[in-house]
């Protein structure tokens, strides 16, 4: 441990691996120099017995091929990029190599699930051990039974891909409902209970299904001991975003976040996989709304969508007026003050002079999403006041942009004179409608069940036509 201070985690924190290796020349095409890594899960405990597992998933978080499942009874991925290396009572070690790892996976999720009674409140100090290729620990996740209440399976810590960079996060939570209940939230498939009426014989065998088809992890009974319903996959999906959002520490990013469910799921876009990215006018007639938080309460109202939309509850934030500027991200641990503290707060922000020129704002966004060939649709969040020049060349740009994974969503704010923006709709030669607008006198002046009605009016319309044209996966 000559080299390395071992970074102590705590639930919800994201972090780059090359940040975590102290490596900054990591490859994120073929992994990291030092690869294969290694996770180590030791759970401590008197009374419990569970079954460690890691869920290699695809860009809709999904477990798409139930060989990436890797387990006592599956140890190994088909391209050998996660092998289960060690497996004792309650401890597991995994062994990774992203050089190996197909690129359609794109989150690895490891899990621990209660084989019997009991519940992870029953746990001892445990730890989630990430190591290099010395098989020294570089980071490490503590668990604390007290966390806990009546959960049976838990998500502990995640690898992710996000723009081309892998990351680590640490969740450590979970569901009441064990084993299956992670199998649905990966939107694998669960037997059903067997019926009331079933005999003692079938409950009997049903309840020795999960072991005995641990060979088929895609479709695993649940415990016979439940006669409470399974919750559906839309439900779990809920819980976990609530979940995120309860990160923030915000009451009103939780309740924005209860809101936004109600029209996500009316729309139908509860399980869909997105980017999200917003865009704010920083020009000079926009300082009473910065002053009075209206331009913070945008950043709120987005997070919600990003917490559904995007595995880690972010999204990318660019600044203009005179020059474009690439703030923060905005994320669950920043969210709260984001205008006053991203880049020392929005009155030092690099815009230059505070006019309007939006067509480098919209360039901006276009080039760094551009970068990215895996079809992920990007919902666009554009903000201004007005005064909106350069007609045709916006309409030029934005007619080519139609041909990208890029949904334009303008939001008018308190201004006048939005020009092109009022006509969005009228543009012609696109191979489909990329863009919608709508003008507000202020962020608030709807209720917000009707803001998101708006926000999402379009976008699933957008949705279908660019997977039909084949623009997004």
């Amino acid at each position: 441990m000559d080299d390395y201070n071992v970074i102590e985690l705590i639930r919800g924190q994201k972090l780059k691996l090359a940040d975590a290796f102290n490596n900054p020349s990591f490859d994120n095409q073929s992994g990291i120099a030092q690869s294969p890594f290694y996770i180590t899960i030791d759970l401590k405990s008197a009374n419990l017995s569970c079954d460690i597992a890691s869920f290699g998933l695809d860009g809709e978080y999904r477990l798409s091929d139930e060989r990436y499942m890797t387990f006592y009874n599956q140890p190994q991925t088909p391209c050998q990029g996660i092998q289960l290396i060690k497996t004792t009572d309650n401890q597991a070690t995994f062994s990774i190599d992203l050089s190996r790892l197909d690129r359609k996976i794109e989150t690895i999720v490891w899990t621990a699930a209660i084989d019997g009674a009991g519940s992870m409140s029953g746990l001892s100090p445990s730890v989630v051990s990430l190591s290099n290729a010395q098989q020294q620990t570089v980071a490490q996740l503590k668990l604390e039974g007290q966390w806990f209440a009546q959960e049976r399976a838990l998500m502990l810590v995640e690898l992710y891909r996000k723009n081309d960079i892998w990351r680590l996060a640490a969740v450590a939570q979970g569901f009441s409902d064990g084993l299956p209940a992670l199998i649905r939230h990966f939107g694998g498939e669960v037997a059903d209970d067997q019926p009331a009426a079933a005999s003692s014989a079938a409950s009997t065998s049903t309840a020795a299904s999960t072991k005995s088809e641990a060979s088929k992890p895609a479709s695993v009974s649940p415990e016979s001991t439940s006669s409470v319903a399974q919750p559906s996959r839309i439900d779990l999906k809920k819980q976990i975003s609530l979940q995120k959002a309860e990160r923030t520490g915000q009451q009103s990013i939780i309740d924005l976040t209860k809101k936004s469910l109600i029209a996500l799921e009316k729309k139908n876009l509860l399980e869909v996989s997105a980017r999200v990215a917003l865009v704010l006018d920083a020009s000079g007639s926009m300082d009473n709304q910065y002053k009075r938080g209206d331009v913070q309460k945008v950043v709120d109202r987005l997070m919600p969508l990003a917490i559904n939309f995007d595995n880690d509850g972010s999204f990318e934030c660019w600044a203009f007026a005179q020059k474009t500027t690439r703030l923060d991200d905005v994320t669950l641990d920043n969210v709260g003050d984001f205008i006053n503290t991203s880049q020392r707060g929005w009155r030092n922000w690099a815009v230059g002079a505070r006019y309007n020129e939006e067509i480098p704002a919209i360039e901006a966004v276009i080039d760094y999403y551009r970068q990215f060939k895996d079809g992920v649709p990007v919902y666009v969040l554009f903000i201004s006041d007005g005064g909106v020049g350069n007609a045709r060349q916006m309409q030029r740009l934005l007619s080519d942009a139609a041909k990208l994974p890029l949904f334009w969503q303008f939001v008018g704010i308190g201004g006048r004179n939005y020009g092109v923006l009022e006509k969005l709709d009228d543009l012609t030669g696109r191979i489909v409608d990329n863009c919608n607008f709508f003008a507000l006198d202020q962020i608030t002046s709807i209720s917000d069940e009707e803001l998101y009605s708006l926000l999402l009016e379009e976008f699933p319309d957008w949705l279908s036509a660019a997977r039909r044209q084949r623009i997004v996966a």
